[in-house]
């Protein structure tokens, strides 16, 4: 008889309206693998409350909303197109291009009729690069690129904060570049468009990664092109370059895997934040030590490395960079220089939010006025 009541009662239930079964009473649905209970993007966003509300204090709230708001993009204008035409066109929907803007207005003034003196060599940003963003406040989107007239994509779109790292780098014609973890291939891009690689090795341990970076060097850069500034690609490990080529660079840029703290907040595909991926987050710092050690061997002395993220992360910023120096100084006898980037966060302060008390280096933080980054990168001259 309990049996048979018990039945008659679920099978009310199950007619009933389910807003108007209390909600003790309510079936709980069973979560299958695939979904799981608490996804990636929320356990993203609790360790980003607990670790950054401590590192950023009262400025969290605001770079809270605003990496959980729309990112901001930039036209990166290819210059293996007709680059000209793009500009104009780019122009013509209010855009302006940060990069030359910037460079034009921070160009020293000549004081009492004599010739301005000119800035320090380490204070060149890397040429011949264009790229448009829209003012402040102004959330307009740029349309998807298009196949121009000379067979290549006219821009690259990308969160205009990445092209920094590459500026800061400080191309000079004839460099020797390596790209330690190119893909998805934003960075290579920019770092072809100044035209001064001599070669350029584009590497990322992904094979899969690897094949995006070929597809976009595939639309963005003419065969001839690749061939002339002898681009290699190459899925090697990272940690292993500076025994594999050690001492041969002129300038290495080291954009190592991170927490990718935008996009864990907003796909679950590929989150770093996913349970079964807890170790391997843990682990971040230790490897990118390992790659930005690796990646200042593989550097002349004299020659320049810039480190960057896309991470808020003290931990995997200047922790890295500090740790990186003192491991080369104690084990390979190496000294490291910190360059000053004060005067690269003036340039570009109209177009990107700065947090004021990085240690080391210079972090782009979103902010909704200009919902850029996060972008973290530190310049190094390897003196010995």
């Amino acid at each position: 008889m309990a049996a048979l009541v018990g039945r008659g009662v679920r099978d009310m239930l199950k007619r009933a309206d389910f807003m108007t079964v209390p909600r003790r009473q309510r079936h709980k649905k069973k979560w299958a693998a695939t979904e799981p209970k608490f996804p990636a993007t929320r356990l993203a966003l609790q360790n980003f409350d607990m670790t950054y509300s401590v590192q950023f204090g009262d400025l969290w709230p605001s770079i809270r909303v605003s990496l959980l708001s729309e990112q901001k993009y930039g036209a990166l204008v290819n210059n293996f197109a007709a680059w000209d035409r793009v500009s104009a066109e780019l122009e013509q929907l209010s855009a302006r291009d940060f990069v030359n803007e910037a460079i034009f207005h921070g160009e020293p003034e000549p004081e009492n009729g004599q010739t301005a003196a000119p800035p320090p060599a380490s204070w060149a940003c890397s040429p011949n690069l264009r790229c448009f963003t829209f003012a402040r406040g102004d959330v307009s989107r740029f349309p998807p690129a298009r196949l121009g007239s000379l067979g290549v994509m006219d821009y690259y779109l990308m969160d205009a904060a990445s092209l920094l790292p590459v500026l800061a780098l400080g191309l000079q014609p004839g460099d020797t570049v390596l790209d330690l973890c190119a893909a998805p291939g934003g960075k290579t891009l920019a770092l072809l468009q100044t035209g001064c690689c001599r070669n350029l090795a584009a590497n990322d341990l992904s094979t899969s990664r690897a094949g995006r970076l070929q597809k976009v060097l595939h639309s963005y850069v003419p065969q001839d092109v690749r061939d002339r500034n002898r681009v290699r690609v190459t899925s090697w490990d990272g940690r292993k370059w500076g025994e594999l080529e050690g001492d041969i660079y002129d300038r290495v840029l080291v954009d190592v895997p991170c927490t990718t703290d935008r996009h864990s907040l907003h796909e679950e595909e590929n989150n770093i934040f996913q349970r079964s991926r807890k170790k391997e987050r843990q682990m971040l710092p230790m490897l990118q030590v390992q790659l930005l050690a690796a990646g200042l061997l593989a550097t002349k002395p004299g020659g320049h490395v810039v480190y960057s993220t896309c991470s808020l992360s003290h931990l995997q910023n200047e922790y890295v960079v500090q740790g990186t120096i003192e491991l080369l100084a104690n084990q390979y006898d190496i000294k490291v220089h910190v360059e000053d980037l004060t005067h690269f966060r003036k340039l570009f302060m109209d177009t990107f939010s700065f947090f004021p008390s990085c240690q080391v280096g210079e972090l782009v933080i979103p902010n909704l006025m200009a919902n850029f980054g996060p972008m973290y990168f530190c310049k190094m001259c390897r003196m010995t």
